[in-house]
């Protein structure tokens, strides 16, 4: 069951979303407001999974709400503006319904919802697996070695006789190749997209169509050619929908 809050300034724009939340079993309504200040104590105090959440709103915008709630619960943004999705993509929000919003396209919206919380967990399992694993490499300074996590890393960057490691916030510069260093990191959990990128499975958050997007990364990585099959083919079987 997933735990929906509505946050919207009209009445009849709730009424809409609540009328499609009871025509859906798996949700469940804690609260609808058309006060935003009310709504952030709500997600502070209760078990919130989902905010479907109105964009322009007088007191606090939704998407001031979305920055405020640092990620507590999945939000759908809802609104009569297409300007906003840009904005709502850098916060991560699952999905942009313009209104007038249909019960297919909620519908819609809702299982992206499924996708990312089975997705997050499925990532989080995966993820316990290497918690404790690590590997040494030796840095650009002579006869310094250091100490990586694999949970840490996010990608990895070949250049020439160099790769550079993404993780926890820096980069470190390896003098190692990307072919010695794919066949060293485990496959369940390290994928090869392009013949300069290594990216972590765990930190994919979205693909949109040969661009690849991780989590908390600015970086937009390019799926190559060569690597498109065996990517989509591992991808497919987490695809809902």
């Amino acid at each position: 069951m997933i735990n929906c809050l509505v946050v919207d300034d009209e009445q009849h724009a709730i009424d809409v979303i609540l009328h499609y939340i009871k025509q859906t079993p798996f949700l469940k309504l804690v609260k609808a407001t058309t006060n935003p200040i009310e709504a952030l104590q709500i997600v502070n105090m209760e078990k919130i999974d989902l905010v479907f959440l109105d964009v322009q709103m007088p007191e606090i915008s939704g998407l001031d709400f979305a920055k405020a709630i640092q990620g507590k619960a999945k939000v759908i943004l809802t609104t009569a503006y297409s300007e906003f999705a840009a904005e709502g993509f850098d916060l991560e929000v699952v999905d942009y319904l313009l209104k007038p919003i249909s019960l297919p396209r909620f519908l819609k919206a809702v299982q992206r919802v499924i996708n990312t919380i089975t997705s997050t967990v499925s990532f989080a399992q995966q993820a316990e697996s290497i918690e404790d694993d690590y590997i040494f490499v030796k840095t650009e300074l002579k006869g310094k070695m250091l100490k990586i996590n694999l949970r840490d890393i996010d990608y990895i960057e070949g250049m020439k006789n160099y790769v550079a490691i993404s993780h926890g916030g820096t980069k470190t510069m390896v003098l190692l190749n990307m072919k010695d260093l794919e066949e060293r990191l485990p496959k369940k959990h390290f994928l090869r997209v392009h013949k300069s990128y290594i990216v972590a499975v765990s930190k994919i958050v979205a693909v949109e169509g040969n661009i690849i997007r991780l989590k908390n990364q600015r970086v937009e990585i390019l799926l190559g050619e060569t690597y498109r099959s065996a990517f989509h083919e591992i991808m497919k079987h987490k695809l809902m929908g």
